[in-house]
């Protein structure tokens, strides 16, 4: 791409759709997963390759579904189901202190314990309300109620510290002001 790598294309996207990198070069495989990509496919590639590269993003799509969001309702009463291993977990949006992405997977921190669900923060990002929830980092999406202290670039969360990056700066400025 003229003037701009995919990978810096990626960056300015807020809600990217399922990425398939397909390059000659297997130094940029790294950099790649930071974006959460689907995957990862190394130049030359046979068929099947290619194959199994589609089929993640149908089972990602799949998964995605497990998980139901409502929308627009009191979030104090809101839940939803996370899958976990063989277990799904009825969970309240008001008891999420706060997701962290964890590969193809998302560690969501509640009070008493971490469920581990194969989700994308990206997913979580745009199916959680933006007046409850903000992404700080992005590894990192914080509940705004459980927010104890913002002190530099860290957010206190109970006994829990979450980095804040420059590019996520601007949105706890914007919490800050409102």
């Amino acid at each position: 791409m003229p003037k701009l790598s995919g990978f810096d294309f990626l960056k300015t996207l807020t809600n990217p759709p399922h990425i398939i990198v397909c390059s000659a070069y297997s130094d940029f495989a790294i950099d790649g997963y930071a974006f959460n990509i689907t995957d990862y496919l190394l130049k030359p590639f046979s068929f099947e390759r290619f194959l199994s590269a589609v089929n993640k993003v149908h089972t990602t799509e799949q998964l995605h579904s497990e998980i139901h969001i409502p929308q627009n309702t009191d979030s104090k009463n809101e839940r939803i189901f996370l899958k976990d291993s063989k277990k799904h977990y009825q969970v309240k949006l008001s008891d999420i202190l706060y997701l962290e992405a964890f590969g193809n997977y998302v560690k969501v921190f509640l009070e008493d314990k971490t469920i581990i669900t194969h989700q994308t923060l990206s997913y979580f990002n745009t199916a959680l309300s933006k007046n409850e929830f903000v992404q700080v980092h992005k590894s990192f999406i914080v509940a705004i109620q459980h927010i104890n202290l913002i002190e530099g670039n860290i957010v206190h969360i109970h006994n829990h510290k979450v980095p804040i990056s420059k590019t996520y700066k601007l949105n706890v400025n914007q919490l800050l002001k409102g």
